[in-house]
């Protein structure tokens, strides 16, 4: 493709983007994902009180006040710490409930109530302008079997609306950790993976975290344009499609509700292979730092899927990705391009040519059985329709998961979950390890990777307003990754959990406590046994911490 016309992309899809679409009336910031009002809302969904639309996150706050506004309809049937609940996040989203309501005259708070009596570190208002910035900051202590961490952070974030079209936000947290049975990989665990800053130093680690975008939205639909997770499907111990697992990557991001019935969303996102291109690298002329540039080669990734109401409470989600390398393809940028016709006609069905696809399905039942939320998830790397039940022939490198809970269950506010789930060996790795589907070498979908199953049993209670416990027990086993000559030509296929590495259970107990707005007091505990089927030893690891943050 001519450089000039691989220049001139991005602006002239934002055009006609703003062009088509004048008649706007919206904004969007996009809430952060882990945010405790999405098991709110979503528990609310399960109830039937609200339609609750979060199989891809984050949402806007827009759409979380709507919703809020929608649930205020039912106030009469909450429970009382359910509405002393309601009452807390409708401060929150007090601009996005009543935007008219903000001062046009410019005006600039510090250390104040905003008009919605919740308190604000600055705020400034205008003619058509809002403006938010509070500090990040958090301290933690992690204890445990041969464990003793430290840790701190700082930052800040900012956000606000300009005009009745445009949202932005900022969110910035530097984070270091010190001291013994410091994780400096993160690669086995459901926490967002880090990019440690290179330091000679073992006993200490620092880190940073970045969320940021700009958006422009209309009365159905929005386009943005920074650097979030996306996150696609339910899980509770982790999702299979589009999970946290991989830190924060840009995007460009396209929501679109043509019909109250239909939702359609498409993301074109920049990936990191963490693979140097060595044809790219080239010498500095010195020798500081082995007197080489090094050039990783590009990764990218592009998903769009749609989402149906079936019914009431029933919704039916289905979409397709497609990572590829060496260099942006204005084909992928197209949202309703057919991702893998298309890779199939511009590489001539060459496999080495070829880019990486996917396809993924969902269907999910709120409160046809009351007060209850099934789930089921489908994750499709390669499979052969045609010998699909043929054990010599299949090829069947797929995920799923299927997942139930019930609310109220003998006690107000208690809710029982029950999750399975099983990745297939051989899913989300491609013989073109650029094209893995990985990004900075962490999985984009569940944690644990593939050739696995996870069994989680989960119990949620708020025993008063904004008190969260939860307590899990999770078994897991895992297999070998395996290699690429067994993935691409091994008949038949090895088997599920072959080369079993170990078996892991886990009793976790997690308690939060959201004192004021964004001011969280947490503490966990857990008890993690491993049996390793490699060793042939067990040993059973205790961890436990206590910690606080503001403004996450």
């Amino acid at each position: 493709m001519p450089q000039l016309i691989r220049r001139n992309i991005l602006p002239c899809l934002l055009c006609t983007l703003l062009v088509g679409t004048s008649h706007l009336n919206a904004q969007v910031v996009w809430e952060t994902h882990t945010k405790e009002i999405y098991p709110y809302l979503s528990r609310m969904a399960q109830k039937g009180m609200i339609q609750f639309d979060d199989n891809i996150r984050p949402l806007s706050r827009k759409y979380i006040a709507d919703c809020l506004d929608s649930l205020s309809n039912h106030y009469s049937q909450l429970s009382a710490t359910e509405k002393k609940e309601l009452t807390f996040y409708r401060k929150e989203y007090g601009n996005e409930l009543a935007p008219d309501t903000v001062d046009s005259r410019e005006q600039v708070r510090f250390f104040r109530k905003d008009p919605y009596e919740r308190w604000r570190s600055f705020s400034a208002t205008g003619k058509k302008m809002l403006l938010q910035i509070d500090p990040v900051f958090s301290a933690a202590t992690i204890r445990g079997s041969g464990k003793s961490v430290t840790q701190s952070s700082s930052g800040l974030h900012f956000w606000g609306y300009a005009g009745k079209h445009f949202g932005f936000q900022f969110f910035y947290d530097d984070i270091t950790e010190s001291g013994k049975g410091i994780d400096s990989t993160r690669r086995f665990t459901p926490e967002t993976g880090m990019i440690r800053k290179d330091t000679t130093l073992h006993s200490s680690q620092n880190f940073s975290r970045f969320r940021g975008s700009i958006s422009y939205s209309w009365k159905n639909g929005s386009v943005s344009f920074g650097q979030d997770h996306l996150l696609w499907g339910y899980g509770q111990a982790g999702k299979i499609v589009l999970s946290d697992k991989a830190p924060a990557f840009p995007f460009i991001r396209l929501d679109y509700q043509p019909f109250s019935w239909l939702r359609f969303n498409y993301t074109h996102t920049w990936l990191n292979s963490a693979i140097i291109d060595s044809s790219r690298t080239y010498p500095t002329g010195n020798t500081i730092f082995g007197g080489q540039r090094n050039i990783f080669i590009p990764k990218f990734m592009a998903t769009h899927s749609f989402q149906i109401r079936l019914n009431k409470g029933l919704y039916l989600a289905a979409g397709e990705s497609i990572v590829y390398s060496d260099q942006l393809d204005i084909g992928y940028l197209f949202p309703l391009m057919f991702f893998k016709v298309y890779d199939n006609i511009v590489n001539r069905s060459n496999i080495r040519a070829g880019s990486n696809g996917q396809l993924f399905f969902q269907l999910s039942s709120r409160n046809q059985l009351p007060k209850t939320h099934l789930y089921t998830t489908v994750f499709i790397d390669e499979i052969r329709i045609s010998s699909i039940f043929n054990k010599t022939k299949s090829r069947n490198q797929l995920g799923f998961t299927l997942g139930a809970s019930v609310t109220d269950v003998v006690l107000p506010y208690l809710t029982l979950g029950l999750e399975y789930t099983r990745v297939n060996p051989f899913v989300y790795r491609n013989l073109i390890p650029a094209q893995d589907y990985t990004s900075h070498d962490y999985f984009l979908g569940d944690w644990m990777g593939n050739n696995f199953d996870r069994l989680t049993y989960t119990l949620r209670y708020t025993p008063v307003a904004r008190f969260k416990c939860q307590l899990s027990y999770q078994t897991s086993r895992k297999g070998g990754s395996g290699t690429l000559a067994q993935q691409y030509f091994q008949q038949p296929q090895p088997d599920f959990l072959f080369d079993l590495q170990h078996k892991q259970q886990e009793l976790a107990a997690r308690f939060s406590y959201e004192l004021i707005h964004n001011l969280q007091l947490s503490a966990f505990y857990s008890s993690l046994t491993t049996d390793n089927r490699v060793t042939f030893q067990k040993s059973t690891v205790q961890t436990y911490g206590v910690g606080f943050n503001y403004g996450w």
